[in-house]
């Protein structure tokens, strides 16, 4: 091969390694291959970690365990307040809502009939004492000189009645008077000894004056009219009903005018001091529960406060029904306790009646 031949390759060498620009009149141009790009990982990686957290989450979500919500009420220290006397409602000056200070009144009753009967055991009283005061004074100078004046003239017609006998006796001994008068004569001697024993001893009773049975007597008479008195004004002082502690008025059951008996609730009070929240478990929750034990619920009424509250009753509710140890299906009977826990702190806006709940398995 020639240097020509050399330079002929080599020119045409050259010429086929220029692209369309270099030799714009040169014939159509060819088609050159593309430049490939290697593809990022970074939108791969992302939805990698989005699938991988979904995952998670649904995983998270089917195998923790669902929270169990106990729901419980707030309650406090109820009084039903009873007057122990029948009558008519007179005057109630409080007001359902109202805070009332120990001593207040709540209601007044009027009973007419048990104001007249404690006027009549006054009275009854005052006769009491003027016969005990007769007695202790004894008896009065006047019937005494009265007494001894009826024995003197019981002696003196003994002594006339003497000697009329002793005159008979002489006549009819010597015939000149019948045995008839003597008899009449002797009857009347009698009577007159009779009249003297009589006498004189009404004279000395007079003397001596009253007995020391009869003086005991006396006083145990104005005792016991006293203590009628004293009867009748507890039930009198009964027409008003006071608060026995300082608390809140609950319920008014009665409105004035109204008659009521005893024993019949007029008021009921609330002791707001003394409030905690109330649930009602099952007996498989109470397991591992203690007096003593803390643990927070919320309130919904106070915007979802969160309350400490302090376990200090748990007992188990009455049985309405006959229990029976195990069902046909072989599952226990379970039955439901009283859980009574008090706030830690004082929460002066909880009032009895406001719901209050918590996860129980999660309870702190």
């Amino acid at each position: 091969m020639s240097q020509g031949d050399l330079g002929v390759d080599m020119s045409t060498s050259d010429s086929a390694t220029q692209g369309p620009s270099d030799a714009p009149g040169e014939g159509p141009p060819r088609d050159t291959p593309k430049e490939t790009h290697r593809p990022t990982r970074g939108p791969t990686i992302i939805v990698g970690i989005v699938a991988a957290a979904v995952a998670a989450l649904s995983l998270f979500y089917l195998l923790r365990p669902e929270p169990l919500l106990v729901q419980g009420e707030a309650d406090a220290t109820r009084l039903d307040i009873a007057a122990r006397v029948d009558g008519r409602v007179k005057q109630i000056p409080v007001e359902r809502g109202q805070n009332v200070a120990a001593g207040a009144v709540l209601v007044a009753i009027d009973n007419p009939e048990t104001v007249a009967k404690l006027e009549q055991m006054k009275a009854a009283k005052a006769v009491a004492e003027a016969q005990n005061a007769n007695v202790l004074a004894g008896t009065r100078v006047e019937s005494i000189a009265a007494k001894k004046a009826e024995m003197e003239r019981a002696q003196a017609s003994l002594v006339l009645a003497q000697k009329t006998f002793d005159r008979t006796n002489t006549l009819t001994q010597q015939g000149n008077a019948p045995q008839s008068r003597l008899d009449q004569a002797t009857d009347a001697l009698h009577e007159s000894e009779r009249a003297v024993d009589q006498a004189t001893s009404a004279y000395q009773q007079a003397v001596n004056g009253y007995t020391r049975e009869e003086r005991a007597i006396a006083e145990a008479n104005v005792e016991k009219a006293d203590a009628d008195i004293q009867s009748v004004q507890s039930v009198i002082d009964q027409l008003v009903v006071y608060a026995p502690i300082a608390s809140q008025v609950y319920q008014r059951n009665v409105e004035p005018g109204e008659y009521v008996s005893p024993g019949v609730p007029l008021v009921t009070l609330i002791d707001l001091a003394d409030v905690w929240i109330h649930f009602d478990l099952r007996e498989d929750l109470v397991k591992g529960l203690k007096v003593g034990d803390k643990f927070d619920v919320r309130i919904p009424a106070l915007g979802d406060r969160k309350v400490t509250v302090e376990v200090r009753l748990i007992a188990t509710k009455g049985e309405y029904a006959s229990w029976r140890a195990t069902r046909a299906s072989g599952d226990f009977d379970l039955r439901t306790f009283s859980i009574r826990a008090y706030p830690v702190q004082p929460v002066p806006e909880l009032r009895p009646g406001m719901s209050a709940y918590l996860d129980w398995r999660t309870r702190q």
